[in-house]
């Protein structure tokens, strides 16, 4: 995923506490790839109420990390992309800090009928030192890569999914460790949240929680063992 998807968080929250424990249940057996149902079950209307994905919408975080504050907007874009035969949603995420552009990456997705969104790939560029790097691009049906899935259409205590895949390159998972989060953003103070442990063995230190309301998506991630914290402060529709 993109580094969006790995730095969006704003301010402590007591339930977002780690713990030895999870750390060793989600890291224990990799769940599978997942098998992706046929083109046709698909569609680019994606209402699943934990992420939900309307053509226009725009969502604003901030977020604080030692190198400094970042700015990242979410939108989702009106028009479709076909990747491994499936059409999907686009959606363009910018994050800057300082105003310097970090990272300009557009992602797949979309909603099987079951009501789980697929997570395609993504086309991304960041900066470092102003030198583009594509890094993390992946999509899916190219290079041994697979669609995985972002969002659960019931999502459960427990459960475990791959969120991507493609060997070496993307390779995000994630639990399900709560369903009665709660976080306190300037978006809103939020409760009876989902909220899940994300995590990738390609990047040991990078263990993450993401806080979830339902008709909104994301309104908070917490950083395990670094200094980064992002949270929503702005959602518009146009």
């Amino acid at each position: 995923m993109s580094t969006r998807n790995r730095t969006l968080a704003l301010v402590a929250v007591t339930a977002l506490t780690a713990s030895a424990g999870p750390a060793a249940v989600a890291r224990g057996t990799d769940p599978p790839v997942p098998h992706r149902p046929p083109a046709g079950h698909f569609s680019t209307h994606v209402d699943n109420p934990w992420m939900p994905m309307r053509p226009g919408t725009r969502w604003v975080f901030v977020g604080r990390t030692d190198e400094g504050t970042e700015h990242t907007v979410v939108t989702v874009l009106r028009r479709t992309k076909v990747v491994d035969g499936v059409r999907t949603v686009v959606v363009h995420d910018v994050t800057r800090r300082h105003g310097r552009l970090l990272e300009d990456t557009y992602d797949w997705y979309a909603q099987d009928r079951r009501g789980r969104v697929w997570y395609f790939g993504e086309n991304t560029v960041s900066y470092e030192k102003g030198r583009p790097s594509r890094v993390g691009s992946w999509r899916a049906g190219r290079h041994g890569a697979h669609a995985g899935i972002v969002m659960l259409a019931h999502p459960r205590v427990g459960d475990r999914y791959r969120q991507e895949y493609r060997k070496g390159v993307a390779e995000d998972q994630a639990r399900v460790v709560s369903m009665h989060g709660r976080a306190d953003v300037p978006f809103g103070h939020f409760r009876g949240l989902l909220k899940t442990r994300d995590f990738t063995r390609l990047e040991p230190g990078a263990d993450e929680y993401k806080m979830y309301t339902k008709g909104v998506g994301v309104v908070l991630e917490q950083a395990l063992h670094v200094n980064e914290r992002t949270a929503l402060v702005r959602m518009t529709w146009r």
